[in-house]
């Protein structure tokens, strides 16, 4: 740290990303990337696309946005576009938050929601998940705060609220933004957006990461009524209207084109996610019944931390959080049926060599 960073953010712990290695390959199961590639009409209309980027890209996505709108039942006007899903959170936490305005979410989450209320200054109503990692959805009743930010499924537990819980809270709530962040919702969850005609304070937030094979793309949206989505267009336009390029923009058009592949794709994944479940389970594993591309799974004797270090020995990445809470845990990307099985394989080898 140089002495000239502002004091305020002396304090500050900025996000840690999962592990991206270069010094050998892995079998990359920490960070939630989907294990198939782009579709190769995906990867034409990008090359294809880069060949003007001597030319600005679109600052509204004006295509992109339209076949969104058009999948949602949604006018254009109220979707907007993100370098990723973070920026959108990024916008809205700025948009909405402030030294006198707090923003409520969950203890074990994402972890960028701290760092995003520390780093603008917005003070932090933490609800503790209760004793089973599930939402203690009565204490997001009637809070006293400017938003309120849940994931749906959450991260790293994958459970998932039903609908109503969902609109039970915007309901409760109707002073402040409810932000339902949902990055996993296509891997089981149910998402929020139909809830957005009864309820004009929802920001539903989604991501073409996961679901979509575009996590190196970096594109994200976040679906609301015009007038939210214009308040975080004002966040945008004075920061970096032009924050999706042009490469970025024609993958995601292009995806939503051949969207039924990525349907199936998310369905493979749930199959491998149940069959990866009983095998953990037959192990001695403890794991929450997750409904995103991921399972949050504790070993037999709560080693969680040195069966990470041993599955990296074997050339297998997951992700491992020391937080109090969750230190006994991992969590575990679902990958393709032949990367699990490779998973389950070193496990037995682990437990066999202790």
């Amino acid at each position: 740290m140089s002495n000239f960073l502002h004091g305020r953010h002396a304090s500050l712990k900025a996000y840690v990303p999962g592990e991206q290695p270069t010094d050998q390959q892995y079998i990359k199961l920490n960070t939630n990337e989907s294990p198939y590639p782009p579709l190769p009409e995906v990867v034409a209309a990008a090359t294809a696309e880069a060949a003007n980027c001597h030319l600005y890209s679109d600052p509204k996505g004006t295509v992109l946005r339209r076949r969104l709108a058009a999948r949602y039942g949604v006018k254009p006007e109220q979707i907007i576009l993100g370098n990723g899903s973070d920026e959108i959170l990024s916008f809205a936490f700025q948009a909405y938050g402030g030294p006198d305005a707090p923003v409520a979410f969950p203890d074990i989450s994402y972890g960028f929601y701290p760092v995003y209320a520390d780093l603008y200054g917005i003070p932090k109503v933490i609800v503790p998940l209760k004793d089973d990692f599930t939402v203690d959805t009565e204490a997001f009743m009637g809070v006293d705060t400017a938003m309120v930010v849940i994931a749906n499924p959450n991260a790293p537990t994958g459970l998932a609220l039903p609908l109503e819980v969902i609109a039970h809270i915007c309901e409760s709530n109707p002073g402040s933004v409810v932000l339902i962040d949902e990055a996993y919702v296509d891997f089981g969850g149910e998402s929020a957006v139909s809830l957005l005609a009864g309820h004009p304070n929802l920001l539903v937030v989604q991501t073409f990461s996961k679901s979509r094979s575009l996590a190196g793309g970096r594109l994200g949206y976040g679906i609301a009524s015009t007038e939210i989505i214009a308040d975080l267009n004002r966040i945008k336009y004075s920061t970096n209207p032009y924050n999706i390029n042009r490469m970025t923009l024609a993958a995601g058009a292009a995806t939503l084109d051949r969207d039924e592949v990525c349907t199936a794709r998310c369905a493979e994944i749930a199959q491998t996610r149940a069959y990866t479940a009983e095998a953990l389970r037959a192990l001695g594993f403890t794991l929450t019944d997750s409904v995103a591309n991921f399972l949050f799974a504790r070993p037999a004797d709560g080693n969680a931390e040195g069966m990470y270090a041993a599955l990296r020995e074997r050339g297998i990445l997951v992700r491992y959080f020391s937080g109090e809470r969750v230190r006994e845990y991992l969590r575990i990307t679902v990958g393709t049926r032949a990367q699990m099985d490779a998973l389950l394989t070193a496990i037995r080898e682990i437990e066999h060599a202790n």
